[in-house]
């Protein structure tokens, strides 16, 4: 019996503005011609849309180029200054979850994660990340002998967001597979997984996030989509392909303040999972 829950957070338009946007905007590219001309003329030749934009930086990458000579540096430094970006509630959260898990049990913990198309160099740069989450998993690039980005190391995309909640599952850590990438595929029965994925509360944006909505509803787990409130076609967008089609449990906009319905059910979806452990317990006592 697990005593683990695990909140899980897309990062980029989730937790707070596309970083990714807002790093073109540090290296004044247009982040408009970035997405709406250039992705979308390699989305267009068939290129897999995480693999489009990795590869346009990697083009901006180089002497007299947007980026210069970029290292995995630069871009933590860039991350470090999106402390201040975070939407509305998003600090404290995880303490304040971790205070009411433990009113209902001292020794139920939770934990926090971060799956993400984004690039987690910039994500592990900032301050508050690496403060407060268990483990990050974002795309990376590899470097040459001096250091500059030149290659693309990993991506993240659509149902292999998945992979990364089977690691968390099984209680697979970064560590260990960056030592053995085949590691996740290991099969653990059921009853031995760390976190079992009725456990696991996902939160999530975009259209990359549905098979990780799915995997977690389907296994007994909660799943939240979030949507922009000013853009009408994403509130659309969340109705249709979200909650129409029981992919999550409700929609919101991106604040997580107690007082706010995202934040009031995302509490409410933690002790509820708390509370079913602790049950769970005292059931097998009498069996």
């Amino acid at each position: 019996m697990s005593d683990v829950i695990a909140v899980v957070f897309d990062f980029d338009d989730t937790l707070l503005p596309d970083s990714t946007t807002l790093l073109l905007e540090s290296r004044g590219i247009d982040p408009d011609k970035f997405w709406k001309i250039d992705a979308k003329n390699l989305l267009d030749q068939g290129f897999d849309p995480t693999l489009a934009y990795l590869n346009l930086i990697l083009q901006n990458i180089g002497p007299d180029k947007p980026f210069g000579n970029l290292r995995s540096e630069d871009l933590r430094a860039f991350g470090k200054t999106l402390d201040n970006k975070f939407f509305p509630g998003v600090k404290g959260l995880a303490d304040e979850l971790r205070a009411m898990v433990k009113e209902v049990a001292k020794d139920i913990t939770i934990e926090f994660y971060i799956i993400s198309g984004g690039l987690q160099d910039v994500i592990d740069g900032s301050d508050f990340v690496r403060s407060t989450f268990d483990a990050t998993y974002g795309c990376l690039f590899g470097a040459d002998e001096s250091g500059t980005l030149k290659r693309i190391k990993r991506t993240i995309t659509f149902t292999e967001k998945t992979r990364y909640l089977f690691e968390i599952n099984k209680g697979i850590s970064p560590l260990d597979t960056s030592k053995n990438q085949y590691l996740v595929n290991k099969h653990i029965p059921d009853r031995e997984r760390r976190i079992p994925f009725k456990n696991m509360i996902y939160v999530g944006d975009g259209l990359t996030d549905i098979p990780c909505f799915s995997l977690i509803q389907k296994n007994g787990g909660t799943a939240f989509g979030i949507f922009k409130p000013a853009v009408a076609a994403s509130a659309k967008r969340a109705f249709l392909e979200f909650v129409k089609t029981d992919r999550v449990a409700s929609t919101h906009s991106p604040r997580f303040a107690a007082e706010e319905d995202l934040g009031a059910l995302l509490r409410a979806a933690v002790t509820t999972s708390a509370s079913r452990i602790l049950l769970a317990r005292k059931q097998a006592e009498f069996l």
